[in-house]
């Protein structure tokens, strides 16, 4: 998506995608089955993705358990992006400071091992992307110099997004904020031949990658900086000062909450960040032949214009892994495992699989997955640290979180360490937002808006015409 027409459903790259530290206070671990016709895919309502290590990956050992009374200078709460990015800066600038990180479940567990794997400049409010942009392209090529300086195996490739326009009113509306900018079909299809593209645009600004490897290596990166992770350690209550976990306390002066999506898990904090879930699969390796009909040499991240935001990228082992068509919202924030399978949204990305890229129709699922992603009640992103009580956050990615929590980290070591600079005084830092109305309010909005989201798509694929009404849907979540 550009910056300045953010759609209104996106449910970005996983960059936050789903949550950031494993959660489940509200049901059972029993899942409802994924399968859908003749398809077998693996399904776990666990978190287990494409993403997740395969036994001959070599890898960190997992965390030992938080137990007893600890003390630490700064406790992280979460170990995903967000939460390591920030204990790594820590470690990387003042080695001398005890930080300790402390997760409910594994390294990786939410949205940083599960999301579609872009790392984009992305930000999901128009009003503050043009200010915000500078410093997430940095960040991205940052990322790629970490994972190279750590040896972080992560797939990293920078070819940018290609944003397609299928229909004819998103070839309007995207040709209205191109300019020279726009491609047009010959263009579009000398990059990756997508079904009816009338053109599109490139951004350059977007890398894709292994999210897994990326999370799991930088755990092991801060590892070796001197952080100390502690993995199966819930965090039940966080005060100034003080998180306490299942088997013991972290005293420390700075505590991090960075929970994302899973944050409506802990006490008070239900409505400050509602979990809403995004959804993905992806084929098995496609032959030689089927590229050949595709093209997608460079692995750009592909998507169009619709209302109800769809993501793809084509991995290092030659599959498509395309996410999005759903935003589920569970009443009273609920997260549950069995959230993560949602047959008849896997149904719908096969069905819209097989219309971009009819080649790869037949193409085998090997795996589905979802899990919940952050939104706060602005759709902004924030971070802040609250000097007087030791109380620090960040997230709210709206499923763009790849580099935001990258940069977030980063920004949160600085304002922890009293170091001013131009992240510190990005729009973004700042204190407290408003949180989301009360049940049933907050289901009626948030299932209303998914709904006319789609009807919105469905009226201008008949129409082909740009709706009036993706407009107030854009500017209800910020896009305008």
């Amino acid at each position: 998506m550009s910056d300045s027409d953010t759609r209104p459903f996106e449910t970005g790259s996983g960059e936050n995608g789903p949550g950031e530290t494993g959660s489940d206070e509200t049901g059972s671990d029993d899942a409802r089955p994924g399968d859908s016709g003749a398809d077998r895919a693996l399904v776990s309502p666990t978190g287990w993705s494409l993403w997740a290590g395969a036994p001959d990956e070599p890898g960190r050992p997992l965390g030992p358990r938080a137990r007893g009374a600890l003390t630490a200078d700064v406790c992280v709460v979460g170990a995903g992006y967000t939460g390591l990015w920030t204990a790594y800066h820590l470690a990387r600038t003042h080695p001398a400071l005890r930080v300790v990180v402390v997760e409910k479940e594994t390294v990786g567990f939410g949205a940083s091992g599960r999301n579609g794997g872009w790392c984009s400049a992305l930000f999901p409010t128009a009003a503050l992307a043009a200010q915000m942009r500078p410093a997430l392209a940095a960040t991205i090529d940052e990322i790629g110099a970490i994972a190279r300086e750590e040896g972080i195996d992560c797939d990293f490739v920078k070819a940018g997004t290609l944003r397609v326009a299928t229909t004819p009113a998103q070839a309007t509306r995207l040709r209205r904020t191109a300019g020279t900018e726009w491609l047009d079909a010959n263009e579009v299809a000398g990059i990756v031949r997508v079904a009816g593209a009338e053109g599109g645009v490139l951004d350059p600004d977007c890398a894709v990658l292994h999210p897994g490897r990326l999370v799991r290596g930088l755990a092991a990166a801060a590892e070796r900086r001197g952080v100390t992770v502690f993995e199966r350690s819930p965090a039940r209550r966080i005060v100034p000062g003080r998180v306490v976990l299942d088997g013991g306390v972290v005293r420390a002066d700075v505590i991090v909450r960075a929970t994302e999506g899973y944050t409506a898990t802990l006490p008070g904090l239900r409505r400050e960040v509602v979990p809403i879930y995004s959804l993905v699969v992806a084929t098995e390796p496609l032959g030689p032949a089927t590229w050949d009909e595709i093209g997608w040499e460079r692995r750009v991240a592909v998507t169009d214009d619709r209302h109800m935001i769809i993501y793809a990228q084509r991995t290092a082992d030659g599959r498509i892994v395309l996410g999005g068509e759903g935003t589920p919202y569970h009443f009273g924030s609920r997260i549950n495992p069995s959230f993560d399978v949602e047959p008849a949204i896997f149904d719908q990305l096969r069905q819209t699989l097989a219309t971009l890229f009819p080649t790869a129709a037949t193409a085998r699922i090997t795996h589905r997955w979802g899990g919940p992603l952050g939104v706060p009640r602005d759709w902004t992103p924030s971070v802040h640290l609250d000097r007087a009580t030791g109380l620090a956050h960040a997230g709210g990615y709206v499923g763009d979180g790849v580099a935001a929590s990258a940069l977030a980290g980063q920004t949160l070591a600085e304002l922890i360490t009293g170091r001013s600079s131009e992240r510190t005084g990005l729009p973004w830092v700042r204190g407290e937002r408003r949180r989301w109305e009360p049940e049933p309010l907050r289901w009626l909005g948030i299932t209303g808006g998914t709904r006319l989201a789609r009807a919105v798509d469905a009226r201008e694929n008949r129409t082909g015409r740009p709706s009036r009404l993706g407009s107030v849907l854009a500017a209800l979540t910020g896009g305008h």
